[in-house]
């Protein structure tokens, strides 16, 4: 081989070197999507060469694009949090443990920044949606013998058996599968239109397969409810109001029809009922009684102290002294550090001052993903999702809902950010 040669192969090396040097970042937010559905510790040790590998991007342009409103104000949650714990009555180990879901939103600045600048956000979208595939059959086989799940050899401490949950629980599970399900349209009407049949069948198949887990096999009532209220948000976005009205009466006769041929459906719809005769009558714990007595405190709790707070890491300390009143009430006297509410956990912690940042947070995400295309189709989803299911848990600091609101928000926005820079 000739000198030049050498020279030629030489360089052609160092130039593959220098593109994976923007490849690799991304390879590892893929891994943390392919890992979330299935664990948490796996999820966290992918997190540290990711971070390692993007501080090694061209970081030059980075503090100026934090103060972008939608960079800044997931940084300004967290600083919040912080302070919060300089006028908590918590104990510091709670205070500073407090601060932990809130932290997780430091990624999305960083995010952002990567995947409007190299395109390889493909990467991470596929990588769920196949991750939450093989979720999905592994759910089916759970179901035929309950005794496959994964919950037996990798959850911490004593679980039942369930039927159809493989890992976790059946709320992040529905999560999962709503979000992919409703995803898919996109890509079909997109591969419907170019003409390529096949593939639209293809995500056609996965997306009713998603559908039909959750209708006969295992559906968290949280996932019941904003479902609908999704298919209708986006239909209302999407389609003309006389094609929308139309698309909802479809999805009224739908859930009708599927009430009457799923009795796992028609069990989840009827605990509702069930579980507020169990708390309102009887004063015992149950999902959706507790809720309501959580939020009736937390209300309380907001009143005493509207405008900081009670501090970071309060809520348990505060629902333990409120159940020294309960008497002999099992529901008065539940100690929870979790009201069920996103906006009532943050107002009871920092006030109106928490809320205010919380939902300037989350409209303007909701403005960064104004437009067309896949990522903004996507994102706008994971938002307005995160959005509903927070009416009746705390999915943005909570682990998975929590994980999925910010790789989703960062990578789609970001894809977004650069289809529109390319488009002006």
């Amino acid at each position: 081989m000739t000198e030049v040669a050498k020279e030629q192969q030489a360089a052609s090396w160092l130039a593959a070197i220098w593109a994976a040097r923007y490849r690799t970042p991304a390879r590892f937010v893929a891994l943390i999507a392919l890992l979330l559905p299935w664990t948490t510790t796996g999820l966290i040790f992918a997190l540290i060469p990711w971070l390692i590998a993007f501080a090694f991007l061209d970081l030059r342009e980075f503090p100026r694009s934090l103060l972008r409103s939608f960079c800044l104000l997931p940084i300004a949650l967290v600083v919040l949090a912080v302070m919060g714990t300089l006028w908590s009555d918590a104990p510091w180990p709670e205070r500073i443990h407090a601060i932990g879901p809130a932290a997780k939103l430091l990624v999305i600045p960083l995010l952002i920044y990567q995947f409007e600048r190299w395109p390889y956000g493909h990467w991470v979208f596929s990588a769920f949606l196949a991750s939450c595939t093989a979720l999905m059959l592994y759910s089916f086989a759970v179901a035929i013998d309950p005794s496959l799940s994964l919950k037996l050899y990798l959850s911490r401490g004593p679980y039942k058996v369930e039927s159809g949950i493989a890992v976790r629980n059946y709320i992040d599970q529905s999560q999962e599968f709503a979000l992919c399900a409703l995803a898919l349209v996109y890509p079909i009407v997109s591969l419907l239109r170019q003409g390529r049949a096949r593939s639209a069948a293809v995500f056609t198949v996965l997306a009713i397969g998603f559908l039909a887990n959750m209708i006969f096999v295992v559906v968290s009532r949280t996932a019941l409810v904003t479902l609908p209220i999704l298919v209708l948000v986006f239909a209302l976005l999407h389609l003309r109001r006389r094609a929308a009205l139309l698309a909802a009466g479809a999805m009224a006769l739908a859930a009708l029809l599927l009430l009457a041929v799923s009795p796992h459906l028609r069990t989840t719809v009827a605990k509702f009922q069930a579980d507020y005769e169990a708390s309102v009558q009887d004063g015992q714990v149950s999902g959706m009684g507790s809720r309501l007595e959580y939020w009736r405190k937390s209300l309380r709790f907001v009143a005493d102290a509207p405008l900081i707070g009670h501090g970071t890491g309060a809520i348990r300390s505060l629902f333990a002294s409120a159940a020294a009143d309960g008497r002999d009430d099992p529901l008065r006297r539940e100690i929870v550090g979790n009201p069920h509410n996103q906006t009532l956990s943050v107002a009871v912690q920092w006030g109106v001052i928490g809320v205010l940042a919380l939902y300037a947070l989350w409209f303007a995400h909701l403005s960064m993903f104004r437009g067309e295309g896949l990522a903004c189709r996507i994102g706008l989803l994971i938002v307005v999702q995160n959005m509903l299911t927070s009416l009746l848990n705390t999915h943005l600091f909570d682990f998975v809902p929590g994980w999925i609101y910010v790789i989703g928000v960062g990578v789609a926005g970001g894809m977004a950010l650069a289809a529109k820079r390319a488009r002006a």
